[in-house]
């Protein structure tokens, strides 16, 4: 499959940067193309401007500010998301990026308001690696907006057609680098088989 991964950290050296590298290695070793984004490196602009929220709903022309993004998004098979969870949500960074490209005419189709209908149908596979502070039942009791954006949200822009997963280490705060070696080599797994 053509892999969009879509990576959110600003440090080269973190956790999730090795996250990340592993991720990517894994789909190429199993045949995939991968087309890797780098919210940072690419300097993304997270904030969505007023002339972009006054032509949100102007479609095609809603497009034309991130039309690149646009492109990348629609040549996708799958998607993966390596981020890490802050303040019990996605980074800010990444926060924008949905914002500002699940728009109408891309994510959606909302020229009937009561029948929106989802645009994403060509993704057949969503995935993301993330890591928490906090231990799970934190992560549970604060509603956990990050598993939620990706199993349940982007999953329904797809007409809830792709298989979703959510691969999670909690509790960074007090992690050990025999825990972190193990989930490390779980996500290589997963992604080696990756389908």
């Amino acid at each position: 499959m053509h892999v969009l991964v879509v990576y959110c950290h600003p440090v080269e050296t973190s956790y999730a940067a090795a996250l990340h590298k592993t991720v990517v290695e894994n789909l190429l070793a199993a045949g995939h193309t991968v087309d890797d984004c780098d919210l940072y490196a690419e300097r993304f602009d997270p904030v969505m401007s007023r002339a972009e929220r006054l032509g949100y709903h102007d479609v095609p022309r809603n497009r034309e500010p991130l039309a690149r993004y646009v492109e990348r998004l629609q040549r996708a098979e799958a998607i993966v998301f390596c981020f890490p969870t802050w303040c019990f949500g996605l980074p800010a960074m990444l926060k924008g990026f949905f914002d500002r490209l699940l728009m109408p005419g891309v994510a959606f189709d909302i020229s009937d308001p009561a029948d929106v209908r989802p645009m994403l149908t060509h993704i057949r596979r969503i995935s993301a690696v993330v890591t928490y502070g906090r231990p799970r039942w934190m992560a549970w009791f604060m509603g956990d907006p990050p598993r939620k954006m990706v199993t349940r949200y982007m999953r329904r822009l797809t007409g809830n057609r792709a298989r979703a997963d959510f691969h999670a280490y909690y509790h960074m705060n007090v992690a050990t680098p025999s825990g972190l070696a193990r989930f490390l080599r779980k996500v290589g797994q997963a992604f080696a088989r990756f389908a």
